[in-house]
């Protein structure tokens, strides 16, 4: 098996004024082809340094990544670096990315600076993948044998252009490397805690064969991903192995699956309203928008989704969605009584077949009668309106996410339900 190692460089990654979001990225397309990475490190702009672990990565792996430092500025010192980890003797100019440099400016209504020309110029014993999304080409060097023989890639750190780097420099790796067929088949499941799920599901993993790999992948927005991988063997034969795998676990969970893919609950819930033929609004307090975030964030959800009111003062609740005062006063604001009136108030205003609802307290204060995570969900459909109380201890970013999540999961219960009698 081939194995890689991820590096960024730059300080900012260091002292955490930038969030890494590159090397999850970089990674997953590795993974996805069959490599292995074997670790991820951060470095600073520092020379000794970067040589240092460069040099220890390109000793134990086929292939380093790098992202950052390539920039135009004097703290930018990585090319100066690969340069000298290479060999190079000098530069040369690439006229491709010399062009795209130009172009760049052109559109930017920007003069053309000589820290800008550097920008094309490479060391004499590296290869250029053109970046068209930015000045900085993705420089490759081919170590010999009788160096460290692996291969390194030099990518931009802006993570838009390392992004977008990804597909050409996959295609470099599949036609320079022997590259083993791995498999990956995912299920999402929702509504069970990891640990609950794993002792769920323990007889059927252990009865699996020994070259069949589970990863359990939780997320606070789509819940758990299921994952099983098979690495090498005939990649149709070992499809049809896991699918067989696959339908097991789904007898043992339920309509606690949610996906036979790598989806979102929010997709789902649009698939199953697109097919039924059936319309979405929302009413929301403690999720501020998150749910209609979600919903509208998949392509094509205008020929499902109506709009939504956000609900967040207790007057906009009874003026706007009709929530009766007295129920308000009655039973709290946090209810699972205000919760239908909510659901049933904006479909009313819409004229939605379907209404999500959500009233909560998402932190830092609980009430007298909830504690902080408390949420309360309503979903109205054609066949009536029902209510559910959930908790989440987190803080207040993590319980706003579960909310939503949770009452995109009510919702799709109560579809099923609903398509079902």
């Amino acid at each position: 098996m081939i194995h890689a190692s991820i590096c960024t460089i730059g300080d900012e990654i260091l002292i955490g004024q930038v969030v890494d979001t590159n090397s999850s990225r970089l990674a997953a397309a590795l993974e996805e082809a069959g490599i292995r990475v074997t670790r991820m490190l951060s470095i600073g702009d520092a020379r000794e340094e970067i040589l240092n672990n460069l040099r220890n990565e390109l000793t134990v792996n086929d292939i380093v990544i790098t992202t950052g430092g390539l920039g135009p500025t004097k703290d930018d010192i990585t090319k100066g670096v690969l340069a000298e980890l290479s060999g190079s003797t000098g530069y040369v100019e690439h006229a491709g990315q010399l062009a795209i440099v130009k172009d760049i400016l052109h559109s930017r209504g920007l003069d053309m600076l000589e820290s800008n020309r550097a920008q094309a110029l490479v060391p004499d014993r590296c290869e250029v993948i053109e970046n068209h999304l930015g000045t900085a080409p993705i420089m490759v060097f081919r170590f010999p044998e009788d160096s460290f023989g692996a291969t390194l890639y030099a990518l931009p750190g802006v993570p838009f252009e390392a992004v977008g780097a990804i597909p050409s420099v996959m295609e470099d790796i599949r036609a320079h490397f022997p590259l083993a067929d791995i498999l990956h088949r995912s299920i999402m499941v929702f509504g069970i805690a990891e640990s609950a799920l794993s002792e769920l599901i323990a007889p059927w993993e252990d009865a699996l064969p020994e070259d069949m790999h589970l990863a359990y992948l939780p997320n606070p927005l789509t819940g758990i991903r299921l994952r099983l991988s098979i690495y090498g063997g005939n990649r149709e034969e070992e499809k049809a192995r896991v699918e067989h795998q696959l339908v097991r676990l789904k007898e043992i969970l339920g309509n606690k699956v949610y996906s036979d893919q790598d989806d979102t609950l929010e997709a789902t819930v649009g698939r199953l309203l697109k097919a039924a033929g059936k319309t979405l609004s929302a009413a929301e307090s403690c999720t501020g928008g998150e749910i209609s975030h979600l919903i509208t964030s998949v392509p094509g959800s205008s020929a499902y989704y109506l709009g939504s009111v956000t609900s967040y003062a207790v007057s906009v609740k009874e003026k706007v969605l009709g929530v009766p005062a007295e129920t308000v006063e009655r039973c709290g604001v946090v209810s699972g009584e205000v919760a239908a009136a909510m659901a049933e108030g904006v479909r009313r205003v819409t004229g939605s077949d379907y209404a999500v609802s959500t009233t909560g307290l998402a932190g830092p204060d609980g009430d007298a009668f909830n504690p902080v995570g408390t949420v309360w969900i309503g979903v109205a459909g054609p066949r009536g309106t029902k209510t559910v109380r959930k908790n989440f201890r987190n803080d207040r970013k993590r319980n706003i996410e579960r909310f939503a999540a949770a009452a995109l999961d009510f919702l799709r219960l109560t579809i099923i339900d609903d398509l079902n009698n």
